[in-house]
């Protein structure tokens, strides 16, 4: 059975997550800046009530520092019970892979950290990173969720 990944793109590259983690996708709001936060959390918005972390992907993942405009997208996602925004270049389409279309990731020593990686999907001259949100997302140093160093109020 066939998986469905919402795919984006960071720089040159595309990317993507599972559809069934993302709640809505939306333009770029300004941000209330939280103070001594990491620098890829770009700070909060309220989301119809809810209080919504937002992470900069491309600080993230050292891509370097993105210009914001028109085009600039936020992917609202719920993960583990929590409501988080990613702020990416821009959202491709749905892609349907096979589990025979997803190559596991390769190994990548101690230069780069692949552990949020969950493999390849491969579909004719496309490569796609599949990223494992839900592990981002609660990893101790994004300090979004309980069990993070220390969870945003």
């Amino acid at each position: 059975m066939p998986n469905e990944f919402l795919t984006f793109t960071l720089g040159d590259e595309e990317y993507g997550v599972d559809i069934l983690k993302v709640q809505e996708i939306r333009g770029y709001d300004t941000v209330t800046k939280i103070p001594d936060a990491p620098e890829f959390i770009k700070g909060v918005i309220n989301l119809r009530g809810t209080i919504v972390p937002v992470i900069d992907m491309r600080l993230k993942f050292r891509l370097g520092r993105a210009e914001y405009d028109a085009f600039t997208v936020m992917i609202i996602l719920n993960v583990a019970g929590r409501v988080v925004g990613m702020v990416v270049d821009g959202v491709s389409d749905v892609m349907q892979l096979t589990p025979e279309q997803i190559r596991p990731a390769p190994e990548f020593g101690s230069a780069m950290n692949a552990r949020y990686i969950t493999g390849l999907g491969a579909l004719d001259d496309r490569m796609l990173i599949l990223v494992d949100i839900e592990k981002l997302m609660m990893a101790p140093d994004m300090a979004l969720v309980d069990g993070g160093s220390q969870a945003l109020q």
